[in-house]
Formats: C-alpha cells, sequence, structure tokens
C-alpha cells in the first residue's frame, strides 16, 4: 500500500473582502474572530495538514498579531498544496473535493472555494499577497463545482456563530482546569471547559444548558456575571459583571453590561452598563458607559446595513451595528439598528442616536460629522495599544495612513451633517 501524499495548506483572501468591511479595514480575513478561534485556525484544524502559507494584503498581514506560524521547512517534491479561501466554510464539501485525485479549481457561489495542486506548481505564487488569486486563475487549473458556503457579508458571521462555536468545541474536552470559586454555578459541567490559568468568582453563573462554554487560559470571570452558552472567552478576557450570551471574546477584551450574540476581535472594552447586541466589534474599540445598540426594528422588518458604499438588504430582523477598529464612543451613546461605525471614528453626542452610517476617522459631536486628525488618532491608538501590552509600531502607522487617505472620499459627502 502506497503512502498518503503529503499535504501543506495554503489559505488566502480573495478580492471579496471588501463586503465584510469595516471588520476587514486593518486586518485579512483569516484573522477575522469567528466561533471558538479565527478563520485561519479553523481551517487548519478542518484540514488537518500543516500550515504553510498565509496570502493577503500586505498592510493588513502585518498588522495581525496573533498570525499562526506557517511550516515553511524542506518538502518532498510530491507534496500538494490545499489552497483554500479563508471566507469559505468548512463542511462536507471539502472532504468530497480533496477525494479527487487530479488537481482542481474548486468553484462555488462564483468564487473560488479552494484548490489542490502541487506545490511545486505553486511556488511562484507564495509571497504575492493580493496577486495570489489572480496566480491561482491563471494556472489553467479544471474547475469543480462544490457546495461550498462564504461569509460573504458582516450579518452572516453574526447568524453563524453560535453554530461555529458548537462546532468547534465539539472536539474539546470539558472540565475544570483553572480556579474555580466553590460558590460559582456551572450549569451543564459536561459541557464547559476552563482552561488552565483562568478564573472564575463566586456566585458567577456558568450556564451551558444551551450550548458548550469555553475559558481561555487568563480569562477571568468575574462575581455575579452571567454566562450563557455556546459562549468562548478569550485569552486574558476579562468579564467584569453583567449577562453575556451566544458570543465571541477574542483576547484581551474587558466587558460588563450585557452582550448578546456578537462577535469581539479583541482588544476590546466596555467595562460599564450597556447593552450591545447581534453586533460585530473590531479591535481596540471602547465603548463608553451606558453605549447602546438597537438590534431590532421597532417593525420587526429586515435590517438594511451599509456595506462597502452600498446599502443592502440583509434579510434578517436583528443586525446590531458593525464597529470597526479603534472606533471610540462617548457616555450614553445610542448605535441605531443596522449601525456601520467605521474604522478610527469617535462618536461622543450621548443622548442622540448617532448616524446609522459614520464612515471611518469621522468625528461625530452629535451635531455634526468632520475629520478626526490624523495624528491625534495614531496617539490615542498608540496609547491605548499600550494599555494592552501592545506596541503601536510602523506597521500599524502605515496601514492607518493608508487607510485614512484611502476613505477620504467616504468622509466628505458627511462632513456638517449630523
Amino acid at each position: 500500500m502506497s503512502a498518503p501524499t503529503p499535504r501543506r495548506l495554503v489559505l488566502y483572501e480573495d478580492r471579496h473582502w471588501r463586503t465584510l468591511r469595516p471588520m476587514t479595514d486593518l486586518l485579512p480575513v483569516p484573522a477575522l474572530t469567528f466561533g471558538a478561534s479565527d478563520l485561519a485556525r479553523r481551517w487548519m484544524r478542518a484540514a488537518g495538514v500543516p500550515l504553510f502559507a498565509i496570502e493577503g494584503r500586505e498592510h493588513a498581514m502585518a498588522c495581525w498579531h496573533h498570525a499562526p506560524v506557517p511550516d515553511t521547512s524542506a518538502v518532498d517534491a510530491a507534496t500538494e498544496a490545499v489552497v483554500v479561501n479563508a471566507a469559505a466554510m468548512p463542511g462536507p464539501w471539502f472532504a468530497a473535493a480533496l477525494e479527487e485525485r487530479s488537481p482542481a479549481l474548486w468553484m462555488g457561489e462564483g468564487r473560488i472555494a479552494g484548490a489542490r495542486v502541487p506545490l511545486a506548481a505553486l511556488r511562484h505564487a507564495i509571497g504575492k499577497g493580493e496577486a495570489f488569486e489572480q496566480m491561482l486563475l491563471g494556472m489553467g487549473l479544471p474547475t469543480v463545482a462544490v457546495d461550498a458556503p462564504f461569509l460573504n457579508y458582516p450579518w452572516q458571521m453574526l447568524e453563524w456563530n453560535a453554530e461555529a462555536i458548537v462546532s468547534d468545541l465539539a472536539g474539546a474536552k470539558p472540565g475544570n482546569h483553572g480556579d474555580v470559586h466553590a460558590l460559582a454555578c456551572l450549569v451543564a459541567p459536561e459541557r464547559i471547559t476552563i482552561a488552565r490559568g483562568a478564573k472564575v468568582g463566586p456566585y458567577a453563573v456558568l450556564d451551558a444548558g444551551a450550548g458548550p462554554i469555553y475559558v481561555a487560559h487568563g480569562a477571568s470571570i468575574a462575581p455575579h456575571t452571567v454566562v450563557t452558552g455556546p459562549c468562548v472567552i478569550g485569552g486574558g478576557t476579562q468579564l467584569l459583571g453583567g449577562f453575556v450570551s451566544g458570543t465571541t471574546f477574542g483576547p484581551e477584551c474587558r466587558v460588563a453590561g450585557e452582550v448578546e450574540a456578537s462577535v469581539w476581535q479583541g482588544y476590546g472594552n466596555k467595562r460599564h452598563h450597556g447593552f450591545v447586541g447581534h453586533s460585530l466589534v473590531g479591535e481596540w474599540v471602547n465603548l463608553g458607559a451606558l453605549t447602546t445598540t438597537s438590534d431590532l426594528k421597532n417593525n420587526y422588518g429586515s435590517v438594511r446595513v451599509r456595506v462597502d458604499r452600498t446599502d443592502m438588504d440583509s434579510g434578517s430582523s436583528k443586525v446590531g451595528s458593525l464597529i470597526g477598529a479603534h472606533v471610540k464612543t462617548g457616555i450614553g451613546t445610542l448605535l441605531p439598528t443596522g449601525a456601520s461605525v467605521g474604522t478610527g471614528a469617535n462618536l461622543f453626542g450621548g443622548g442622540r442616536f448617532a448616524p446609522r452610517v459614520t464612515p471611518a476617522f469621522a468625528w461625530w459631536d452629535g451635531e455634526r460629522t468632520v475629520d478626526h486628525e490624523l495624528p491625534k488618532f495614531m496617539g490615542t491608538a498608540r496609547i491605548a495599544m499600550s494599555r494592552r501590552s501592545r506596541t503601536f509600531g510602523p506597521a500599524e502607522e502605515r496601514a492607518i495612513a493608508a487607510l485614512f487617505a484611502s476613505t477620504a472620499d467616504e468622509r466628505r459627502p458627511m462632513t456638517g451633517v449630523s
């Protein structure tokens, strides 16, 4: 019996990254928090082979500080590349596609889901970043239709996240390996995993009756916090009281109050009361006290959402806010249903509903919208990142400067308009 063909995984983001804005303004698609980790690590688990490369936009890749480390050690001449579009969802289609023994391009929903190709034939495309997709298309591979679902729009991340958590934690070994106070309450403990170095305080309630709960290393859950699964609390994240359900928190968040069915990329701050529901929250966001999102229209109708400069019907009645990286809100900020808050925006018109669409780097005071001053913004970002022991380096500075320039025309129509 012949030995199995050695394989390596190659992940990439395609040209459709823009329809996931503002979450992809400063991060590549593979970096997006989803389920129990991020899209890259979900694919690494699904593929079960060593990661060889991740291809994406240069500025976005440089801002991804938790990227998995590829294994670029020497490979056999017969090694195959399993190429996967990071926006595609793992599933039965992937196993079926791998059964095909010849090189092929897997197509679904009119876009590439992935490919199987000799790694040697792909060497010229590795390291090309944004050009990778076109080089893959130019290889002349035969196409095979696959039934692959894609994360095309931000609200799909909200709709599918709970199911993704359940799927990702299906193989986890439940158990309490952390510091759990004797007065904490664990409901359905057979579906709860508490990692070493995690802490759960007295009178905290972890209820996994509706779905599994994972508490990562270094995370802490304060007394009188209620966590209802499915839920993932990322490494170093602190839940500081309140009610949390159906949510994924990335690393080093600080959160209090009520959070429902949301995804936090990481390093977010919401230390006070206020409701965040069915919302995506980017890195380094700070939500002031009583900041509240609306995630349901009064007529229970479908929510329209701004997607890369175009209003679209989400087809969902439950969409809160899409909040880009480094957004700041003042005390009492009210975000309307389906709000899109661009990267680097500053909202401090407390007590009034913010605009449904706030462009990147806009400064809204409750009366008018003007450009944020870039040097001042970078100074604030530098301080915010240092508070989580991260350095605001040249890579972030270049990426933010490029985004500020590329979004200038989005801000002009809004200037002076509340």
